[in-house]
């Protein structure tokens, strides 16, 4: 093809992780910043981002706004504060900024957002945000919703090869780069073929990279925009549920197909600008607002369930309005994502290489690790989202280890998406993971902070939690031990730990109570190696050598100083297998 190639991008480079955006919208619209993040106030603002740990920022950046600025538009764009207006020649109308509403200040849908705390919910104002035709479609009027489009590309594909699943590359090549200018059989043409050619290629990784760039030959910017925005557009397009993560590329969600049909009817809009935001910073409309539309949709979710075994009770739902049929919904959405989640947990411990692969990344402080040579295959960790990944790679080996007695989700204390990717770090005043066994508690704490600020950071805290849990879990019945897992452990970090003391109130008579507290820590890394083993060796109960390493580390502490008994430890992890093999 001979014309001009276009990417659209929906995504947003300062907010990689779109799902993080009502925790930040929460934080701006309690801030004195809402209704003015201009000028100076950026700076605050994104101040206020780092101390609350919602952005980590790395080096030191000249200019301290720019993820302030890149967060400001993320609110925009989703309707949750009122953009900057801008003004549209073709339309021949001046409109002022208060048509729309107070600059920056959060509307009437970012209070709606606000108010969804549960997946499903948030998941629904982010489908309406991305249902809204803002994106211009070059050299043609009126304007296109991506996500729209997509959809109408992947159900016209599914409707002639039996799936939806669109592969990264081809993503990147006919996804992207096209919008309803396009014929979708034309483009579903092309995907086709490139797929049928990639298929015959011995040489994926290679064979992606020249149809890139002779794709991008008609591109008229960088030809790496097609993989980075690619990346990126495909997380900003399953934040709505609609889609989801396959491998690295998408799919159309079984429990939201009707939903996709629906959507997928029209991609196109002419309306009014000011009429187009009015409607994004309102709450935009969506199929299921339709009585009979929220009917099917809901007794599609009831058939979903009930093929997959899965009991459910909605005697509580009057079902008299559009409102309650869509809560009642939602209430089975929320149960399908649960039982997902139950059969992910359960699948991790044949997960265990790519659990250990994940591991290395974050030991290389991100990126992407592919298997045989291929892209599509591929798994990624974001630089900046290294805090959230290490929580959530230490949460997937905890459930690869099992004989849990509680709940995956009761385990982790940080929030994941429909796709069990991370959307955040835990909260503040707990721990990470909670992992509960028949015989014992871990309470396991990791950070990716390496330095002397290691101690002051994570000394009190952890601490802390672990005091707490036994109190919550121990009940004086069976011991509580923390794990600490770090990149590094600076050696005050590791004296503290060694010492383990901590004064904890009696809750009937307020007195104060000495602790002693059994603390590990032990470096990723050796961690990584000692999660290897236990599935290299074929260690059965797995927990079992868990516990016992973690005894051991504690059994010598008082006769060493902190270096030594942080090499002891790493001994240990060694040891444990050695013996095992000459059992």
């Amino acid at each position: 093809m001979s014309e001009q190639v276009n990417i659209w991008n929906i995504g947003n480079t300062g907010l990689r992780s779109p799902e993080r955006v009502w925790e930040g919208l929460k934080l701006f619209a309690e801030s004195p910043f809402n209704g003015n993040l201009r000028g100076e106030n950026e700076a605050r603002f994104q101040t206020l981002l780092k101390n609350a740990g919602i952005i980590h920022p790395t080096g030191e950046a000249k200019d301290t706004s720019s993820y302030a600025r890149k967060w400001r538009l993320a609110f925009g764009k989703f309707g949750f504060i009122y953009p900057k207006l801008p003004q549209s020649k073709s339309e021949g109308v001046e409109h002022k900024q208060l048509d729309l509403g107070p600059l920056d200040e959060v509307t009437p849908f970012g209070e709606t957002f606000l108010k969804a705390t549960s997946l499903a919910s948030q998941q629904e104002c982010f489908l309406r945000s991305l249902s809204v035709a803002q994106y211009e479609v070059p050299y043609h009027d009126g304007l296109f919703s991506p996500l729209r489009w997509i959809l109408a590309v992947m159900l016209r594909l599914e409707e002639r090869t039996g799936s939806s699943e669109l592969t990264r590359i081809e993503f990147i090549m006919w996804g992207q780069t096209t919008d309803p200018s396009y014929n979708v059989d034309e483009v579903v043409d092309n995907i086709l073929d490139l797929r049928a050619r990639r298929l015959k290629s011995s040489a994926k990784r290679k064979f992606d990279r020249l149809e890139i760039e002779k794709r991008a030959e008609h591109y008229p910017k960088q030809k790496q925009n097609f993989g980075d925005y690619g990346d990126m557009n495909m997380r900003y397009l399953r934040v709505g549920g609609v889609v989801q993560r396959k491998g690295r590329g998408i799919v159309i969600s079984e429990a939201k197909h009707e939903m996709a049909e629906e959507l997928a009817s029209s991609a196109f809009a002419y309306q009014p600008m000011l009429e187009m935001y009015r409607e994004l910073c309102n709450g935009a409309p969506l199929p299921s607002d339709n009585r009979d539309v929220a009917l099917r949709l809901l007794n599609n979710m009831k058939a979903l369930l009930r093929k997959n075994n899965i009991s459910f009770d909605l005697s509580e739902f009057s079902l008299d309005t559009v409102a309650e049929i869509n809560i009642a919904r939602q209430h089975l959405e929320e149960a399908w994502q649960n039982t997902r989640e139950e059969q992910y947990a359960v699948d991790q411990v044949n997960q265990w290489e790519e659990i250990r692969d994940y591991m290395d990344l974050i030991l290389k402080g991100g990126g992407t690790h592919t298997y045989d040579k291929d892209d599509d295959t591929g798994i990624e960790v974001p630089k900046s989202e290294l805090p959230a990944y290490l929580e959530w790679v230490m949460w997937r080996a905890a459930l690869a280890i099992g004989h849990l007695i509680n709940k995956s989700n009761d385990v982790r204390r940080f929030h994941i998406g429909p796709d069990f990717l991370p959307t955040n770090t835990a909260g503040g005043g707990q721990g990470d993971l909670y992992c509960d066994y028949a015989d014992c508690t871990i309470l396991t704490e990791v950070t990716m902070s390496s330095s002397s600020r290691q101690e002051a950071m994570e000394g009190e805290p952890v601490r802390r939690h672990v005091s707490n849990a036994l109190e919550t879990y121990g009940k004086g019945i069976k011991p509580v031990y923390g794990l600490f897992i770090a990149k590094n452990i600076d050696t005050n970090t590791a004296e503290t730990f060694r010492h383990g003391v901590w004064y904890a109130r009696d809750p009937e008579t307020q007195e104060e109570i000495k602790q002693r507290l059994t603390i590990i820590p032990i470096r990723l890394l050796d961690f990584r190696m000692f999660f290897e083993n236990l599935f290299e060796h074929n260690i059965g109960d797995k927990h079992a050598m868990l516990r016992k390493m973690i005894e051991l580390g504690a059994a010598d502490r008082d006769v060493l100083d902190a270096p030594q008994w942080r090499a002891v430890i790493s001994e240990i992890i060694l040891s444990t297998f050695a013996s095992e093999e000459d059992s």
